[in-house]
């Protein structure tokens, strides 16, 4: 799978399980740490665990395996580390307070990403 690939993938999970405000950018001329970031926003700790649930089961099923990830206990802010990307998954206080989409989106970083307009009942 390629990592732009994994991106979409990623952020197509989150949109699957009503992930809000989902941003995908390609920030390799940006950064050494990684080549995507997908950020998104859940109303809830619960949420937010799910979304990361989500995105873990539907990466593992095209073999991409999350190598860190930071934050399941507490489910303000997780970070799910995929190597060459990056996902950033937000409570709404704590996306609103970080920003990050602010500090890495460029005029032309943006990747467009295409959801299904069917979503399931989220967990």
């Amino acid at each position: 799978m390629k990592i732009d690939e994994i991106a979409v993938t990623a952020a197509k999970a989150l949109d699957a399980k009503r992930g809000k405000d989902i941003v995908v950018l390609h920030v390799e001329d940006m950064t050494v740490i990684t080549d995507y970031m997908v950020i998104a926003t859940g109303h809830s700790a619960i949420q937010v665990k799910s979304l990361a649930e989500n995105v873990e089961e539907e990466l593992a099923k095209q073999d991409v395996f999350v190598r860190r990830k930071e934050g399941m206990s507490e489910g303000r802010w997780i970070v799910l580390d995929y190597g060459d990307v990056m996902v950033h998954i937000f409570g709404e206080k704590e996306r609103e307070y970080y920003r990050l989409e602010h500090l890495w989106a460029t005029e032309d970083n943006r990747v467009e990403v295409e959801f299904d307009d069917e979503k399931e009942t989220e967990a």
